[in-house]
């Protein structure tokens, strides 16, 4: 619904939406020469007043770009789709070329404010000044990477509802605690199936990463040659081949397969048959995902792709899931019909009949093993009864708040994120 047939003053909305504007240009560049590029609609309205308040010059789209230490990039709003026009594509282009801070009005010019897409040239913004709700398209990449800093502001109009949901830190606070009088079943176990020869690292991480998000017991179930391997690293969890595993399912309340167990017509074959003829909440990753069908199931079942994984489900291109990363999510969720959680520069967490759910990620996360981690606490969340969407969000986010808590910032690997995650489970 626009403001106006909301009832709301337009001229106030924009007045305030300027201002905003400005006032975040002088605070971070005091003195400083200020352009305005403005295009014709409400955005651009906002981008004048800005300019004006700063005494600033106005550029219209496809003027020449006149000398700045900083641009306001006010060409297009939360109604552009698509890719820009010819004038609009020149104007963003030589504010590229600038070289300067640019800070944009709403959302970077280029970017689809609604699911993050860009088709052609874009804006790459040091800050977005934002109004009445971040939008999903400055959370989810590509369109994240170009928004830079971002600023949310209040201007006075509600924001409205929409089938996305970003998620915060909070989430935390909706993990189950422990019965005053569990047992280490009851804290939730955990069967891990993975960890073929040259790939047992996989599974020790997943199993460790169910432990530490608070699991009471966790199982492996490995090919018999690696489970010597698999019994150095880990101290705390039962080993057992894997032709033991649904004696092993029994005594679970969650399985996370997939992790190192290989791509060969049996490994496909164990997982579909612990999916079909288990009724345990699952979440499959990595090998699991290998030549994955969809299978009906009443337990929750999730699956965790990348976007080249995501990509191999859909028989698409890579580089398409990574330009339509909400548009993929979509559809696979209408083939599979489960929890898809992919993974990313943000995490996307898409379930039937429910909203689709947006973290925040971490660069520090981009390092081998950290989805091996992701599965084990999707895992340990699973098995204390947890709704599978809210396991899930509530994993990615636990997972990203981990890698920031790490004293490391650089070398980070997935081993400091296992360590990291009692220190942010302490905060529900």
């Amino acid at each position: 619904m626009k403001a106006a047939e909301a009832g709301h003053d337009v001229e106030a909305l924009m007045e305030r939406a300027g201002g905003a504007v400005a006032a975040a240009v002088a605070r971070d560049y005091p003195g400083a020469r200020v352009v305005a590029v403005c295009g014709k609609g409400a955005n651009g309205g906002d981008g004048r007043i800005a300019a004006h308040k700063l005494g600033a010059e106005v550029v219209e789209i496809g003027a020449e770009l006149p000398p700045a230490d900083v641009v306001i990039d006010a060409i297009f709003g939360t109604g552009f789709h698509g890719e820009p026009r010819e004038e609009a594509a020149r104007s963003i282009e030589a504010i590229r070329n600038a070289n300067v801070p640019v800070v944009a009005v709403d959302v970077p010019s280029g970017v689809n404010a609604s699911t993050g897409e860009v088709s052609g040239v874009c804006v790459d913004a040091v800050t977005t000044v934002t109004f009445h709700g971040e939008k999903v398209g400055l959370a989810v990449a590509p369109g994240s990477l170009h928004a830079g800093r971002i600023e949310l502001v209040d201007i006075g109009l509600e924001p409205a509802e929409t089938r996305h949901a970003l998620v915060t830190s909070e989430i935390v606070h909706r993990l189950p605690r422990r019965h005053r009088d569990g047992n280490k079943y009851r804290s939730g176990s955990v069967l891990v199936v993975g960890g073929a020869p040259g790939l047992t690292g996989a599974v020790c991480l997943s199993a460790e990463a169910a432990f530490r998000a608070d699991a009471g017991y966790v199982t492996v179930c490995a090919p018999r040659e690696s489970l010597p391997i698999v019994e150095m690293r880990l101290l705390e969890a039962v080993k057992r081949p894997l032709e033991e595993a649904f004696e092993a399912a029994k005594r679970a309340s969650a399985l996370a397969l997939g992790p190192g167990l290989g791509r060969g017509d049996e490994a496909r074959q164990l997982v579909r048959r612990l999916l079909e003829e288990t009724d345990l909440p699952a979440v499959v990753d990595a090998d699991g995902l290998f030549g994955f069908e969809p299978v009906e199931r009443e337990p929750p079942t999730v699956l965790t792709p990348h976007s080249g994984e995501l990509a191999r489900l859909l028989e698409v291109e890579t580089a398409w899931v990574d330009a339509h990363r909400l548009e993929a999510v979509h559809r696979a969720l209408e083939r599979f019909k489960c929890v898809v959680l992919l993974k990313g520069s943000d995490t996307i967490v898409a379930a039937p009949g429910a909203r689709t759910l947006i973290s925040a990620g971490t660069p520090r996360l981009a390092t081998a093993g950290t989805g091996d981690v992701l599965t084990g606490i999707i895992g340990a969340f699973l098995s204390k009864g947890m709704e599978g969407q809210l396991a899930t969000t509530t994993a990615a986010r636990v997972h990203a708040d981990a890698a920031l808590a790490a004293p490391q910032a650089r070398g980070l690997i997935a081993s400091d994120v296992i360590a990291a995650l009692p220190l942010v489970l302490e905060r529900a």
